[in-house]
């Protein structure tokens, strides 16, 4: 009598999918490559088919083979949302979180937030994703998230809670705070479009044009890092201005309007009464808040 194809095995074949490689599949999953093939070759026993093929570089799905992880990853989702009801029936909070936060904000909060949550629901399982936040919303649109926390505007038709607006700086060492910023090199970060654009104006609107005299970099921390070694000035938002002790300007517009970035909570309609949800939503504004 053969084995019947379980959970394990639907965790088996996405860690296949994702990585398109046994021994990379083997240590995601704690198994030696020796266990991990015997599985498979177990499942194509009792399926009557071969599932996978081995290649130079790597492995990949025969025909049958995504056959069986379309209705493996289907039948997976179907028994998370049976687990989701029963445990919203029973009224304990547990079950899993499906949350992700971005990049910036996770260097920041994650890790308290993370330390606290699990330890007032440890039967909470987490499953936490961080990146940028427009990853994260195409993340949450196609259903593979139930909350997140993003920086920036994002079109979102779901529960969404304004979580903080910080104040944009013009940002440079002590030593260049007399300079005129026209004379130093701008160094830009990559963000969304609308935040790009609004630091555009801002620019426009100070006479700064800086393209012919700027450094490009991916992300906030690199960006303020070449700050702080003086290599020039940047705009950049209270997060990642954390223990910085050059000058700072806060920056507004031509008409007063404060130049801010917002920060927002966004949570699928579905999963918005989850406790395990409710909860995470709470504690970040809780811990948010305490700052």
């Amino acid at each position: 009598m053969g084995e019947t194809v379980d959970e394990k095995d639907f965790a088996l074949l996405r860690a296949l999918k994702d990585s398109g490689n046994i021994t990379h599949a083997a240590d995601r999953l704690y198994l030696t490559q020796s266990a991990l093939s015997k599985r498979i070759k177990a499942m194509e026993r009792e399926l009557g088919s071969e599932i996978i093929i081995r290649t130079r570089k790597g492995v990949r799905f025969t025909p049958a083979g995504e056959i069986v992880l379309t209705r493996t990853e289907a039948a997976q989702r179907e028994l998370e949302q049976l687990r989701r009801e029963i445990n919203d029936v029973q009224g304990e909070i547990c079950g899993t979180l499906r949350a992700g936060f971005s990049t910036n904000y996770a260097y920041v909060y994650l890790p308290d937030l993370l330390a606290t949550y699990h330890e007032r629901y440890p039967r909470v399982q987490l499953d936490i994703v961080t990146g940028q936040s427009r990853d994260l919303i195409r993340s949450l649109q196609a259903g593979s998230l139930d909350v997140a926390v993003l920086r920036g505007e994002f079109p979102w038709d779901g529960m969404q809670y304004l979580l903080a607006q910080e104040r944009v700086y013009a940002v440079c060492t002590a030593e260049l705070a007399d300079t005129p910023l026209s004379e130093l090199t701008y160094i830009n970060h990559t963000t969304d479009s609308v935040q790009s654009t609004l630091m555009m104006r801002w620019l426009h609107e100070n006479d700064l044009s800086p393209a012919a005299n700027q450094i490009n970099v991916t992300d906030l921390n690199t960006c303020q890092r070449l700050v702080r070694l003086g290599l020039g000035w940047a705009l950049l938002p209270e997060i990642a201005l954390d223990g910085f002790d050059g000058c700072k300007r806060p920056c507004s517009f031509a008409n007063g309007e404060p130049f801010v970035r917002r920060m927002y909570i966004d949570c699928q309609k579905e999963s918005e009464q989850l406790p395990q949800v409710q909860a995470l939503i709470e504690l970040v504004k809780e811990l948010h808040g305490e700052r």
